[in-house]
């Protein structure tokens, strides 16, 4: 794949953005939870898990209650897009030494729940691509914590950003001679990525017929659009990676991180170490302490 057609799909994935669909969850105020701590030198944040992803709730308590996770880094920053770390390789590595494959020996199967969206926040299991996996199992040890960006309104109508992601990258990963590959790279080449934006839009019934994948229209409930219009998230990446839990404290500390230079493959030229820990506390004080309403994810 060229670095144009790769950067114009990671265009479509970070401009032209969707997601699932939303929820209430029950009120559900007796008993504990676990209240997760990150901690890094530029500042700590505090998270929860949710119940409704059990194994991804049990998985990451159990490493974190280890030490896993102690000293290994944020290995892949993007701002405007998430901050990325887990890999067990990057205790202790090189300067320039690429990151992002190590893993504890397993995944962990899916559990992607519509309810449960990548607004900013949201911290996500990280996963190799869909076709070395085609069943969307997360990585044993990787995460993601989500940025993003505040989107207007008007981003969140017209086609389903979430069908052409799927559609472009068929097109550029199983039919690399079509003639809309060509198109699409002469349109970043003469005016970047809102040249394909539009290239995209005009050529939509085009990239339908020749993928076979039906682009449909976006209906999203109020209280998503409530949430990306103001909070902000990244859309595109929901229904296909398993959203786990979410910061509940500390979200500065995300731009913080997101903000600091990088080298080529994202990684920090300055090393950021976490460190995790679990405690046990109870919901009603979880809900006191960080304003975090149980019943609203």
């Amino acid at each position: 794949m060229t670095s144009s057609v790769r950067n114009m799909f990671m265009l479509v994935a970070l401009t032209t953005l969707l997601w699932a669909c939303g929820g209430d969850k029950e009120d559900a105020l007796t008993g504990n939870d676990y209240l997760v701590t990150i901690k890094t030198d530029l500042g700590e944040m505090k998270a929860i898990l949710y119940d409704e992803t059990p194994q991804h709730k049990e998985n990451f308590v159990k490493l974190a209650n280890e030490g896993f996770y102690d000293s290994l880094l944020f290995h892949r920053v993007i701002q405007g897009f998430m901050i990325q770390g887990g890999d067990p390789d990057s205790k202790n590595a090189k300067p320039e030494q690429r990151l992002g494959s190590g893993g504890p020996g397993y995944t962990v199967p899916a559990e992607i729940n519509p309810k449960f969206f990548h607004k900013k926040g949201a911290l996500s299991a990280a996963r190799q691509g869909d076709q070395m996996n085609p069943q969307k199992a997360s990585s044993g040890s990787q995460f993601y914590i989500v940025q993003g960006a505040v989107l207007p309104a008007t981003q969140l109508q017209g086609p389903n950003p979430t069908d052409i992601q799927k559609a472009v990258t068929k097109l550029v990963q199983q039919m690399p001679d079509n003639e809309l590959n060509q198109q699409y790279t002469e349109a970043y080449q003469m005016g970047g990525n809102e040249a394909v934006d539009q290239k995209i839009l005009e050529t939509l019934d085009q990239l339908a017929e020749v993928t076979g994948i039906e682009i449909g229209q976006m209906d999203l409930p109020e209280e998503m659009i409530e949430a990306y219009t103001t909070v902000g998230g990244t859309p595109f990446l929901d229904n296909e990676y398993t959203v786990f839990g979410e910061v509940i404290s500390g979200l500065d500390v995300i731009d913080s991180i997101a903000a600091v230079a990088t080298q080529p493959g994202d990684r920090p030229t300055e090393d950021i170490k976490m460190y995790i820990s679990v405690e046990e506390m109870p919901r009603e004080k979880i809900k006191s302490k960080y304003n975090y309403d149980y019943r609203v994810q």
